[in-house]
């Protein structure tokens, strides 16, 4: 075959393979007549396919269903939301492509490497006077016989890299996902515990004038007056402080979900009274919970990562077998180029084995054996750590849930004392004074029980993070 009929077959194959390569192909239901038809994917639709089913498959990183069993109508919205704008994961996403793409860059070492490209030139030959003009085409051929399987080790390490990069992602969407139920339902407390504070204060205010009059009858003493207006001017100021945590919240809660600040009074919430019973607390867990945590598993390929590193430290001390081919086409036009018999072609093979580099090997690989203990006691440091977080999360659970009970305790016998004194006062056995100051002890308690739910709700967000949503 001449070498214009192998540059035209080969131009019309790699045309062949970009206008005609194979398409993906899926049933399609119609519904009007329960036919089935098959429609051709291109390439583009099935990257397209293929980039949502990984986000389906990512949304698996935050167990969306312990979500969805809140019956909450905004909350999932906004964690859909924070996984598809969230900052911090869209940078977990990025780190996740570079190091599956330094896999094949280090995997392009194994392969050969072949260089070709068009060189025209003019000579001048000694004692004449013509030009000549010459068009070469050299190709290279270079490979490293990878004999030992050092190129293949570093893959090997870059791989473990890639499989770290994916966990560490996962715990990125798992800290987001926890912040932004944590953040909501903060929110939602102070919604309520600012309805309930201006109830005190209305209730306050109306003590610390009826004792106002009481102190110009002589009846109450000026320090008790005193305490009353102190009373009220500090249920003011915790007024201000709820509402401050509340627009700290919104706007943290704005960008954790990716949108600007200028839209915390956007922020849709349910009612606190909407909100769903506690989930039952778990009184143990199992150990096993700490093997899926993403820290733990990130500290485990590390460790294969640094021993797959220290082996190929002790492969540098090896030869390299390197393959060389060379093949040039000259002539003085391209038709003449593109003739075999003006060809010239080599292949050679070589060894190199380097035998003194100044005590650098030996210090690369006492340098990966150190990394490779590192590792060793990290792993055992995580794995420390995260038993203490999952025991912590669960023991603060279980402790604000008693307490969260003796408050609810607590609040009945409050609510029954305050139906015993209404009844009084309705009789007229006591003053109006005296009932307020007990509905003031009644509002006070169901601060404390809303306060200590709403502990318990991020509580259990905690132990989810902490378990890696496997609750």
């Amino acid at each position: 075959m001449s070498m214009k009929k192998l540059v035209a077959t080969t131009l019309l194959v790699g045309i062949l393979g970009v206008n005609f390569a194979p398409v993906t192909t899926y049933a399609l239901q119609d519904n009007t007549n329960n036919t089935v038809k098959e429609k051709k994917l291109t390439r583009k639709e099935k990257k397209l396919l293929a980039e949502e089913q990984k986000k389906q498959d990512k949304l698996n990183y935050i167990n969306i269903d312990w979500w969805e069993s809140y019956n909450d109508e905004y909350l999932t919205g906004y964690i859909f939301k924070a996984i598809a704008n969230n900052k911090d994961v869209e940078l977990a996403n990025l780190k996740v492509e570079e190091a599956r793409q330094m896999v094949k860059l280090q995997f392009a070492n194994e392969l050969p490497q072949l260089t070709t490209g068009a060189a025209p030139l003019l000579m001048k030959a000694q004692n004449e006077t013509r030009t000549t003009g010459t068009f070469a085409i050299p190709v290279l051929v270079s490979y490293e016989a990878d004999i030992f399987l050092k190129n293949h080790d570093k893959t090997k390490s870059a791989k473990k890299l890639y499989e770290a990069s994916e966990f560490q992602e996962k715990a990125t969407y798992l800290t987001i996902a926890s912040q932004v139920g944590a953040t909501y339902y903060n929110i939602v407390k102070l919604d309520k515990l600012i309805g309930i504070q201006n109830d005190i204060i209305k209730a306050r205010k109306e003590i610390f004038e009826l004792k106002k009059l009481s102190n110009e009858e002589g009846i109450v003493s000026t320090a008790d007056l005193v305490r009353a207006e102190k009373a009220y001017v500090v249920a003011t100021s915790d007024l201000i402080e709820l509402e401050k945590a509340r627009e700290i919240m919104l706007t943290s809660l704005c960008v954790l979900i990716g949108e600007s600040p200028a839209n915390a009074k956007d922020i849709k919430r349910i009612s606190y009274d909407k909100v769903q019973s506690l989930k039952p607390v778990p009184k143990e867990l199992s150990q096993d919970v700490i093997l899926e945590r993403p820290d733990y598993l990130v500290a485990q390929k590390m460790i294969e990562k640094a021993g797959i590193d220290v082996k190929v430290a002790k492969k540098e001390f090896l030869p390299s077998i390197n393959l060389l081919g060379i093949l040039g086409i000259t002539g003085s036009s391209v038709s003449q180029a593109m003739n075999w018999e003006s060809s010239l072609a080599a292949l050679g093979i070589g060894a190199l084995w380097p035998v003194f580099t100044g005590g650098s090997r030996i210090a690369n690989l006492k340098i990966n054996k150190n990394k490779y203990e590192q590792s060793i006691l990290n792993y055992q440091k995580t794995n420390l750590t995260a038993i203490k977080e999952v025991n912590d999360a669960l023991s603060t659970l279980q402790l604000d849930n008693q307490k969260y009970l003796k408050n609810v305790k607590s609040l009945n016998m409050q609510s029954k004392d305050y139906g015993f004194t209404k009844d009084k006062y309705n009789e007229g056995i006591i003053s109006k004074l005296d009932l307020l100051e007990e509905h003031e002890k009644l509002l006070v308690m169901n601060k404390m029980v809303i306060s200590s739910k709403s502990e318990c709700l991020v509580n259990q967000i905690s132990l989810y993070k902490a378990v890696a949503g496997k609750i």
